[in-house]
């Protein structure tokens, strides 16, 4: 009896030492997200834009910065539209780094100083310990600075 408790012990480690070793489920990014980040970095934007209107998540703050930031960025920009888009994503996710980074440069792009440095603020809120899209921002309203003189 001693031998099948020790061997039924012995078992039940093993099996529980399995479960605990397995990861749990990643939430993987949607094939939208992934397709139109390819279009935007290759410059794309028309694309991005298309495949995110064939998405149409509108509930999503991603969709909603590459939509802004696809807006902004083809040629001619639409400024209004990518603003709207940007608002949108940042009432989903008020800290969404990427929607505050693009929104503070689109304000710099309409003259608006004050509005970028107002982002700026929140992001350097939303970057403890700083990160890419602040730094990113600074550099941009110090330029638009340094032009203006």
């Amino acid at each position: 009896m001693k031998k099948y408790l020790l061997s039924f012990f012995m078992a039940w480690q093993f099996c529980g030492t399995g479960f605990a070793a397995d990861s749990p489920p990643v939430k993987f990014d949607p094939v939208w997200l992934i397709n139109a980040r390819i279009a935007v970095k290759a410059g794309q934007y028309d694309d991005a834009i298309k495949q995110l209107q064939a998405a149409n998540d509108p509930t999503s703050a991603d969709w909603n910065n590459l939509m802004g930031y696809s807006l902004r960025k083809k040629t001619p920009p639409d400024l209004v539209g990518a603003e709207k888009f940007y608002q949108a994503a940042l009432a989903i996710d008020p800290t969404h780094r990427g929607a505050l980074e693009y929104y503070g440069k689109l304000m710099l792009l309409n003259k608006n100083l004050t509005g970028a440095e107002g982002l700026l603020a929140r992001l350097d809120k939303t970057c403890t310990f700083g990160c890419e899209e602040y730094s990113d921002l600074k550099e941009a309203v110090a330029s638009y600075k340094k032009a203006q003189k």
